[in-house]
C-alpha cells in the first residue's frame, strides 16, 4: 500500500483541497496521513473525516519586522524535526502541501530525506509559505492562469482549483429546509471565511431592515460572530460555520457575497453563482485577494468592492449592479473552459 502525506493550515482555505483530493483516493491502495499545527483549524477539519493527524510546532511567517519573528524562527526549526521524526515513521512515496505556514517544515523535512513534493498553490500570486517551499517541491499546480508568470515554469502547470465534488451535489429543497426559508424570495449567502469578517458582518446587519424586503440572507460569520439581537428575523438565519449543510445551502442560493479567497471563489464559479467579492485589504493581509477578486471580475464572473470603500451606500449600489449583471456572470461562468484539477492531481499521484 502507498503512503501519501498531507499538509496545509491556518485557514479552512488551506484544508479543503486537500479534503477534495483524500475524498477521491482509494483506501484501498493509499494509506493517508496529515501533518500541521497542534491548534490549527486544519486538526478539526482533518480529524472529523478520521484521517491520522500528527500535530507539530509551527512559526507565523510575517512579511513584516516583529520581535516575535526571532521566537518563530525557532518554532519552524523545532517544526523541521518534528516533520522530520513524523516522516521517518510513516516513510511516505510523496508529500501533498496546500501552503499555510504550517506547511513550510513539513516540505523542508521531506526534501531533505528526499520524498517527493507537490505543491498547489491557489492565489493569483504565491504566498510567503509557498514562495519558500518551491525550491523544496518537485511539481507544482496553480488555481490561476497569471500565476505562472511567478513561478518556475519547467515544473508548473496550470490546472485550476480541486474542488470537492460534494459541494456540486447540493439539494435546493434541502437547503432551504435547512434554513427554514422559503422558496418565494431569492437567496444570498454571505461568507466572510472560516474566520469571519467584521466589516462585512456589520454592513449586512446595518442593512438588514431593507436586505430582507427582498432577500433571505443566510450569513456565515465565523465562529463567535453570532449578534442574538436578530435571531428573530425569519428571512435572517446566522451560522457560525458549516460543514455537510454546505452544499444544499449553496445549492439554494442565487447570489453570494464574499471574501476573496481562491478556493471559495472557484467552488462559486463551478456552481455559476454571480458574487460580489469584497476581499481582504492590503492593511490585513499581502493583497493576494484583491489580485484574485480582481482577476474573476476581469473574467465577468465576479463584481468587486474594496473593504476601503465599503459602507452601506456602496454595498448596496454593487449590490444592486450584480443583481442586474447576474445573468451575463452566469453566460460568462458557462463558458469559462475548466480544468479538471482533481483529475490532474491524482494522476500526478500514480506516477508514486
Amino acid at each position: 500500500m502507498k503512503k501519501i502525506v498531507f499538509t496545509g493550515g491556518g485557514t479552512a482555505g488551506h484544508v479543503t483541497p486537500n479534503i477534495a483530493i483524500i475524498n477521491e483516493l482509494n483506501k484501498k491502495d493509499w494509506e493517508i496521513h496529515y501533518i500541521g499545527s497542534k491548534a490549527g483549524i486544519e486538526k478539526e477539519l482533518i480529524e472529523k473525516i478520521q484521517i491520522p493527524y500528527h500535530s507539530i510546532s509551527s512559526g507565523k511567517l510575517r512579511r513584516y519586522l516583529s520581535v516575535e519573528n526571532a521566537k518563530d524562527v525557532f518554532k519552524v526549526l523545532k517544526g523541521c524535526l518534528d516533520a522530520r521524526k513524523v516522516l521517518k515513521k510513516i516513510k511516505p512515496a510523496v508529500v501533498f502541501s496546500k501552503g499555510g505556514f504550517v506547511s513550510v517544515p513539513v516540505v523542508i523535512a521531506a526534501n531533505m530525506m528526499k520524498i517527493p513534493v507537490i505543491i498547489h498553490e491557489s492565489d493569483l500570486t504565491p504566498g510567503l509559505a509557498n514562495k519558500i517551499a518551491l525550491r523544496f517541491s518537485s511539481k507544482i499546480f496553480t488555481s490561476f492562469d497569471e500565476t505562472i508568470n511567478y513561478l518556475p515554469k519547467e515544473k508548473s502547470t496550470v490546472i485550476g482549483s480541486p474542488i470537492r465534488k460534494d459541494i456540486l451535489t447540493g439539494s435546493a429543497v434541502k437547503g432551504r429546509v435547512f434554513l427554514d426559508f422559503t422558496s418565494t424570495k431569492p437567496i444570498i449567502t454571505v461568507m466572510g471565511g472560516s474566520l469571519g469578517a467584521r466589516k462585512i458582518n456589520e454592513v449586512i446587519r446595518e442593512n438588514l431592515e431593507e436586505l430582507t424586503k427582498t432577500y433571505q440572507i443566510v450569513h456565515l460569520c465565523g465562529k463567535g460572530n453570532i449578534a442574538t439581537e436578530y435571531t428573530n428575523n425569519k428571512n435572517y438565519n446566522q451560522l457560525e460555520y458549516v460543514h455537510e449543510e454546505l452544499a444544499d445551502i449553496l445549492a439554494a442560493t442565487n447570489l453570494v457575497i464574499t471574501r476573496g479567497g481562491s478556493n471559495a471563489i472557484f467552488e462559486f464559479l463551478a456552481l455559476k453563482l454571480p458574487m460580489l467579492i469584497i476581499p481582504l485589504s492590503k492593511l490585513q493581509s499581502r493583497g493576494d485577494q484583491i489580485l484574485n477578486a480582481k482577476s474573476f471580475t476581469k473574467k465577468g464572473f465576479s463584481l468587486t468592492l474594496e473593504e476601503e470603500e465599503l459602507t452601506s451606500q456602496t454595498f448596496l449600489a454593487k449590490l444592486a449592479e450584480l443583481e442586474e449583471k447576474q445573468e451575463t456572470m452566469k453566460q460568462a461562468m458557462q463558458q469559462y473552459n475548466k480544468h479538471d484539477a482533481l483529475t490532474a492531481i491524482l494522476e500526478e499521484l500514480k506516477k508514486y
